[in-house]
């Protein structure tokens, strides 16, 4: 019973995670928007590494290659790399505190951004300016509600 409704939350929240990362915005906001997608496949990474995992980072990577037009698997890659750190280091980060976490986080979400970078000169596309930083820092002070929201989770789960 717990698993189904922990997959349940799982495909929620991922699904409401793509939603705001590809819900039009202007263009003075959507550059600093937070990569709500990179943060739900941490967080499920984090806390239910078995459900929510490479897997997961790669069918939400796919999602948003195929919503955004890009290389196929560019995005795939990228969020199946920052699932792979995160699975991996799992039970260290959980156990450490908010600042640490948040710093994890944001090397997760630099990790992210590098690989695109990489894979967007690679291939010949623009590889935007100082902006396309902004979403990591977004993305690092919306962490610690995501922590959270982790550490509810755990307590229910008790």
């Amino acid at each position: 019973m717990i698993g189904a409704t922990v997959r349940r939350r799982l495909v929620l929240t991922s699904l409401a995670a793509f939603v705001l990362q590809v819900v039009p915005l202007p263009w003075w906001l959507s550059i600093a928007r937070p990569p709500f997608a990179v943060i739900a496949v941490i967080f499920w990474s984090l806390i239910a590494p078995r459900i929510g995992g490479i897997g997961l980072g790669f069918l939400v990577g796919l999602a948003l290659d195929i919503y955004r037009g890009v290389i196929f698997g560019q995005y795939a890659l990228a969020l199946s790399f920052v699932a792979y750190v995160a699975i991996r280091q799992h039970l260290i980060v959980r156990n450490k505190p908010m600042f640490e976490q948040t710093l994890f986080a944001a090397a997760l979400l630099v990790a992210f951004e590098a690989i695109s970078l990489a894979i967007d000169g690679w291939t010949g596309n623009s590889t935007g300016g100082w902006t396309r930083w902004l979403p990591v820092l977004t993305g690092a002070l919306l962490w610690p509600l995501t922590a959270a929201w982790q550490a509810s989770e755990n307590r229910a789960r008790r």
